[in-house]
């Protein structure tokens, strides 16, 4: 999971469960991926961190049957031999594996998850990490996204490292209970390093993006897996300005709203996202990281 230094929202997305009956009997021969070969070779650019290379490395041979469900993996002694890599790396390495619903361990070693009875991985993730773009959590709740090319504000443009007027990716939502209220709003814009760092924004093309059905509820597990170590910093205020920026009026209901930047490790923005939404509908949850 992507560091978080301050403080940040999150909501709560209900637990998966796994359950396995069946007992493990096989051993699967894994080959060895080749080495990397330029920025985009086949264990990923030579910039991403490589417990995260050996883990691309073992989806594949998840993925093309070198490692069927339900056998067991090399130990981490081979693993490690194979990637020329030490243990630690392989152990972090089948963690993102572990997290992902794609490997199961017990006190026999690590296994191929098996397809029946096991967690869908977007299943998984959601109940370990933060859920873009977050906010509150409505029992029923409609949500609509949609995505668009567009500037962002003057004041953004340079913390995106944007030029004036220049478009970017923009994400809305909008969370409806069953009856058609808003209850929250939430509008994020990307910026030129997250556009080129995080593969699964980058496919959102300009003119494209309006024809994907958008769902980033796992962007910050995207950003992990790009070797971004993130932070996280929001401003959270009461306004009783409607959503659209127009003055409400003095019985009107009070929002709260909170501002997020997300910036790399190395200081670079990578999403300034604001969401607002009705305060007596709402709580949030802040997680801190020591």
């Amino acid at each position: 999971m992507a560091d978080a230094d301050p403080a940040h929202a999150s909501t709560t997305p209900p637990a998966a469960t796994t359950t396995s009956t069946a007992t493990p009997t096989r051993t699967a021969t894994a080959t060895r991926t080749a080495a990397p070969d330029g920025p985009d070779g086949p264990d990923g650019p030579a910039s991403t961190p490589l417990y995260l290379r050996v883990a691309e490395a073992l989806r594949q041979d998840l993925a093309r049957g070198r490692i069927v469900p339900g056998s067991r993996l090399p130990s981490e002694r081979e693993l490690s031999r194979r990637h020329t890599v030490n243990r630690q790396t392989v152990r972090s390495a089948l963690q993102v594996l572990r997290d992902e619903g794609r490997v199961v361990t017990d006190r026999r070693g690590t296994f191929a998850a098996r397809t029946a009875g096991h967690p869908d991985r977007v299943t998984v993730l959601l109940a370990r990490r933060q859920v873009f773009p977050g906010g509150a959590e409505t029992h029923g709740a409609v949500v609509r996204a949609a995505l668009s090319w567009e500037p962002p504000p003057a004041a953004l443009a340079a913390p995106l490292a944007l030029l004036p007027g220049e478009p970017t990716l923009v994400h809305r939502q909008v969370v409806l209970t069953p009856d058609g209220a808003p209850v929250q709003r939430a509008e994020s814009r990307f910026s030129r390093h997250a556009l080129a760092q995080i593969p699964e924004l980058a496919r959102y093309r300009r003119g494209d993006a309006a024809r994907h059905q958008p769902d980033l509820r796992l962007l910050y597990h995207w950003m992990h897996r790009a070797g971004l170590r993130v932070t996280h910093r929001e401003s959270v205020g009461v306004t009783r300005r409607g959503p659209g920026g127009g003055e409400g009026t003095a019985a009107g209901p009070a929002r709260l709203v909170v501002h997020r930047v997300v910036n790399d490790q190395h200081g670079n923005a990578l999403e300034i996202t604001d969401i607002d939404f009705v305060a007596q509908e709402a709580a949030l949850t802040y997680e801190f990281d020591s």
